[in-house]
């Protein structure tokens, strides 16, 4: 697939010793192409956040390769790692994490003013990002002079603002309110939609999932089964999610 900016191949993770050896991913394989918007499932302890660290190198493997726009991330130490985490990925947080002794155009030129990025290409990146998302007349409120809605597109922004070949977000409904929940799955559509962001999304929540193109469900550290959404409808994705949670048997209560 020449079109996979991700490739995760037969990795595993495991924790403690041989005495008490915890498998949290077991052999796991896929591929991710360039503007996908993929969802991970599962339940609590399934090993979907896990595998998520790894990806973003938040964690390091057990064994096996994981390659980002075809280089080989697991090979990497040290600076090479915050280098690779700076330029290639994106980071979509629950409580945006945005800093609030700075304006939204600082928040947002952050890390391309600490990559020591030219002033005049911050500006231009800041203004391209910011006019895509709706957000230039806030560029200079601060956090508390925002709405939700214009924090989380600023911190969407801090996020697409290097260009990442990524955007990961861990649960990022996990703490908010239906509506809240609703407006940041709909900027996240757009990111994907507008932006042709990719995205990896950890989710335990079937609503959320069915924004998504693709679902892997993951169960005891195992792929144990995908989704595709096609050209099915929202609502028409949604109810096939329902029926592979009702598979899971016992775990569905921790799903949903």
């Amino acid at each position: 697939m020449n079109d996979a900016i991700l490739q995760v191949d037969d990795i595993q993770k495991y924790y403690g010793n041989k005495g008490s050896l915890t498998k949290a991913v077991d052999h796991i394989s896929f591929q991710v192409c360039k503007g996908e918007f993929l969802g991970i499932m599962g339940a609590s302890g399934s090993g979907k956040t896990t595998l998520l660290n790894c990806i973003s190198t938040i964690d390091t493997v057990t064994s096996g390769h994981i390659f980002v726009d075809g280089k080989d991330i697991t090979a990497l130490h040290g600076s090479q790692l915050a280098d690779f985490r700076g330029k290639k990925l994106g980071f979509i947080f629950q409580d945006f994490n945005l800093l609030d002794t700075l304006n939204a155009y600082e928040n947002i030129s952050l890390s391309l003013s600490i990559a020591g990025v030219k002033p005049a290409e911050i500006q231009r990146k800041v203004l391209q990002i910011s006019e895509a998302l709706g957000i230039c007349g806030v560029l200079d409120k601060y956090p508390y002079q925002m709405s939700g809605g214009q924090q989380q597109r600023v911190a969407a922004a801090r996020a697409m603002v290097t260009d990442p070949a990524m955007v990961m977000a861990d649960e990022p409904t996990g703490a908010l309110d239906s509506n809240s929940s609703r407006m940041l799955l709909t900027m996240l559509t757009e990111l994907n939609e507008r932006l042709d962001a990719t995205i990896l999304m950890v989710t335990h929540d079937a609503f959320s999932a069915s924004y998504c193109h693709r679902i892997l469900f993951i169960k005891d550290g195992k792929i144990f089964n995908e989704l595709n959404r096609g050209a099915d409808s929202r609502k028409d994705f949604f109810a096939k999610i329902l029926e592979v949670v009702s598979v899971l048997g016992g775990e569905q209560n921790d799903l949903l």
